[in-house]
């Protein structure tokens, strides 16, 4: 399956389009007022009608209420729903028999206690989120900008389709496709000039280098010459 590539906490027409003609899978929008990405249903609304067919809509949450998410299905229409929060395993099939909406969940990842809270929703989820642990006194649970180790996942074979996410920019997510092999990969404040604000230039640049890594990484391996070698002479 080829790398699915999510540009999170889009919030303007202008970087929206940045992001589809960057090749992107999906596009993400925050519904989370303290974050600088927030964006309300109306101009959730319009940027998803200016989406719609060219990638998959995901719609993020942070434990909100089903009065809420109600709210967002009916005016986004969102194709995939995010919770980045501390929702347990259960409401998982709830939200998802309720609103008929495929979920992801997006767990926190800082140390390996944590791999224990992720297997919880293995298999439960219809895509995982491996995302960067928020530093303590964060406001916000993800789009912090700092990424976490990622030896504790390397080599680790997971039942649900997952992303990386957590830290990842242009910089650095060729290295982070190599080593993890992940399904897909999550942006957001890695591809921004100023929290919120998004970087055309960036986003295109993170694009081109995870295709680019996942493209190096599944090319197959070029069979060994096992020909004789051949004598030369120079006389």
């Amino acid at each position: 399956m080829a790398l699915e590539i999510k540009i999170c906490g889009l919030s303007t027409p202008e970087t929206l389009d940045a992001a589809l003609g960057a090749g992107a899978d999906m596009v993400g929008m925050v519904f989370f007022p303290p974050s600088p990405r927030h964006v309300d249903l109306a101009t959730a609304q319009a940027l998803a009608a200016r989406a719609r067919g060219r990638a998959g809509i995901v719609a993020l949450t942070v434990d909100a209420d089903d009065a809420t998410l109600a709210a967002i299905v009916a005016s986004v229409r969102p194709d995939l729903l995010q919770l980045h929060g501390t929702e347990p395993p259960e409401r998982l099939a709830i939200l998802r028999a309720r609103f008929g909406v495929p979920v992801m969940k997006a767990v926190g990842i800082a140390m390996p206690a944590d791999l224990d809270r992720l297997a919880a929703y293995d298999g439960r989820a219809d895509r995982l989120l491996l995302d960067a642990k928020p530093p303590k006194g964060a406001v916000l649970p993800g789009g912090n900008g700092v990424p976490f180790d990622w030896n504790l996942i390397a080599g680790r074979a997971f039942e649900t389709p997952f992303l990386l996410g957590g830290g990842l920019d242009p910089a650095n997510v060729g290295a982070a496709v190599r080593l993890i092999r992940p399904d897909g990969v999550d942006v957001s404040s890695g591809v921004e000039r100023a929290p919120g604000i998004k970087d055309p230039d960036r986003i295109a640049a993170f694009v081109r280098a995870a295709r680019e890594a996942d493209t190096a990484a599944t090319a197959p391996a070029r069979p060994a010459d096992t020909s004789p070698a051949r004598e030369t002479s120079l006389s």
